[in-house]
């Protein structure tokens, strides 16, 4: 992280000082264009007899406060983007620190009935989606979800292979991340993808070349009326020849022009960020790919969303009044502006939502890229084709501070069922956490955290957080049992790595035992691999019984009346629980 550290706070320096400068300058813009309002006023007041005079220095400062007011604007937005790159490189430093419990928690994307996101602290409070997050668009951030929850094992070295190109582009990232920050729309991607699949065109297709030969006869009338040819009149009624074919059409155009206002800044923002990803060079073959789906040999999907983007703004003048009714009286603009967002809407509708979904990914991904920059020390497990595997050096939970983090070698092999046990606050529920995150994390294409990993995919299930629900009148005992019912369903088809905390809490310690060891042996003769801690040391009888059986343990120590741990994971059965000591410790008992 320290390279990381270094990175962040040399950026933040030159971008603070960026932000100082243009701060400055457009203070000295703002007096300049003040200035130049001034003069001028001045100068139409004293040279107002004077018509050819007042015409020049009205001109001259019109245009001269409109270059000003274009510089002010442009430098303007330069500035926003410089301030939102401080932001990302100090919230950097603060979740350096540990400190990112102000960020989303996710909770909107937690399903209990999932394979086990509401167990492994996937979602919520210091959840490793709220350390990993950060995402801008709230497609990306479910989309970011959704791929920790996928539960998917396939093509793992080339999600390796992109997220570590995308670690090295820090700029990139930066750029993309600051310049989604800045996105401000009012209608989500799916609602604008939903109206344009349904969307039906209702302008004729020689609307176009109306409204351009109507364009051409109106510049046509007024030359000859210029010239005297004609009489005048006729091109005031010329504009209610125009304002009644316009008429035909107003009530859907302006339906039309009702959706289009709302998501024309859409489609000029989202315009920069693909334009962001066409111009980077990317060598991994899934970037590779994501890339093509936006760029043709004819014109990229940039350029695309910003004609758009122009017939959207072209459309929504028309709530200028005069603009409405001399520009549909003369030039049709309504009916030309009309077809050529139907127009638009024809010829792209079927792949915008490709475009869109480019602009998801690469948000979310630039995430993972991130998390990997800033944690340099974690390891990407080299991905074995064959039988479950996990064989992880100096395994860790990677929530956890360094200085805190106890670690442990790991080695789990096919067909291979741990039994843990251990006293209170001994570690057992964080290994368990630990190994469901290692999963989850290679699964995705993220390194873990340990010092070298082995790692043959698979998919994850688990049982650690039963409760009740009042709501469904189910007791705890019950939804105990429907969960279990559950991973017994989901292993007859597909391969799971199943993790176990203390299951059939629910019942008695005689009826607990006895299932809890049919249970164990059903898993074992299924040739499940899997993990179960518990505090019922009968139940690590099964490893005489069953070879595939391995018992493990985290030990307590009683020194000098004080409780310790050591969090280091043996090999054998628990000999010291506490909660007889804790009692007494705390006077309970």
């Amino acid at each position: 992280m320290s390279k990381a550290l270094t990175y962040y706070q040399t950026a933040i320096a030159s971008l603070q000082a960026k932000v100082s400068k243009n701060k400055k300058d457009l203070l000295v813009l703002s007096l300049a264009r003040l200035a130049v309002f001034i003069i001028t006023s001045l100068g139409l007041y004293y040279m107002y007899l004077s018509t050819l005079i007042a015409v020049g220095i009205g001109v001259f400062g019109l245009v001269l406060f409109l270059i000003l007011l274009h510089k002010y604007t442009n430098l303007k937005a330069v500035n926003d983007y410089n301030k939102a790159l401080v932001a990302i490189n100090q919230d950097e430093i603060k979740q350096a620190t540990g400190d990112f419990f102000y960020k989303p928690q996710g909770l909107e994307f937690q399903d209990p009935n999932h394979s086990y996101c509401l167990d492994i602290d996937l979602f919520g409070r210091g959840s490793f989606f709220q350390n990993l997050d950060r995402t801008q668009t709230l497609e990306g951030k479910a989309y970011l979800a959704d791929l920790l929850k996928a539960n998917y094992i396939f093509e793992i070295e080339k999600r390796q292979e992109l997220i570590k190109e995308l670690a090295a582009k820090t700029q990139f990232r930066q750029h993309y991340q600051a310049t989604a920050s800045l996105i401000k729309t009012d209608v989500k991607i799916p609602t604008i993808l939903k109206w344009m699949a349904g969307y039906t065109s209702f302008l004729p297709k020689y609307s176009i070349g109306l409204a351009y030969a109507f364009s051409i006869a109106s510049i046509t009338l007024l030359a000859l009326v210029i010239f005297k040819l004609i009489p005048a009149a006729y091109f005031g009624y010329w504009l209610l020849v125009g304002l009644g074919l316009s008429g035909g059409f107003v009530k859907k155009i302006s339906a039309l022009s009702v959706h289009t206002s709302k998501i024309k800044d859409t489609f000029k923002q989202y315009a920069t960020l693909l334009d962001a990803i066409e111009h980077q060079t990317f060598t991994s073959e899934i970037l590779l790919q994501k890339q093509a789906l936006i760029n043709s040999d004819k014109e990229a999907a940039s350029s695309i969303f910003k004609q758009f983007s122009k017939h959207l703004d072209a459309l929504d003048n028309r709530n200028n009044l005069i603009g409405a009714i001399f520009g549909n009286g003369y030039f049709l603009l309504d009916i030309k502006n009309a077809f050529l967002i139907e127009k638009w809407i024809e010829k792209h509708k079927s792949v915008v939502e490709n475009w869109f979904n480019v602009i998801t990914f690469f948000d979310a991904y630039q995430s993972f890229g991130t998390y990997v920059f800033n944690n340099d020390d974690l390891v990407f497990p080299e991905i074995l084709n064959q039988n479950f595997t996990i064989k992880a050096s100096d395994l860790g939970h990677p929530l956890l501070k360094k200085e805190k983090r106890v670690c442990s070698n790991v080695k789990i092999e096919n067909n291979q069922f741990f039994i843990v046990t251990g006293a209170n606050m001994a570690g057992k529920s964080t290994f368990l956490r630990t190994i469901s995150l290692h999963i989850v994390m290679a699964n995705v294409g993220l390194p873990v955290c340990a010092s070298k990993s082995v790692y043959a995919p698979t998919k994850l299930i688990t049982s650690m957080r039963t409760t009740d629900n009042l709501t469904d009148d189910s007791s705890y005992f019950f939804s105990e049992l429907t969960r279990l019912k559950f991973i017994v369903d989901a292993i007859k088809d597909q391969r799971y790595f199943i993790i176990l905390d203390e299951i059939l809490k629910g019942t008695n310690s005689k009826d607990k035992a006895e299932g809890s060891k049919k249970f164990v042996q059903k898993l074992v003769a299924s040739n499940a691999n899997g993990i179960i801690a518990t505090h019922d040391l009968s139940l690590c009888e099964i490893e005489e019984q069953l070879p595939q059986v391995k018992n493990y343990y985290f030990d307590a120590f009683i020194e000098n009346d004080e409780l310790s741990f050591d969090y280091k994971f043996k090999k054998g059965i628990c000999q010291n629980m506490n909660a007889s000591f804790l009692l007494k410790k705390m006077e309970i008992v």
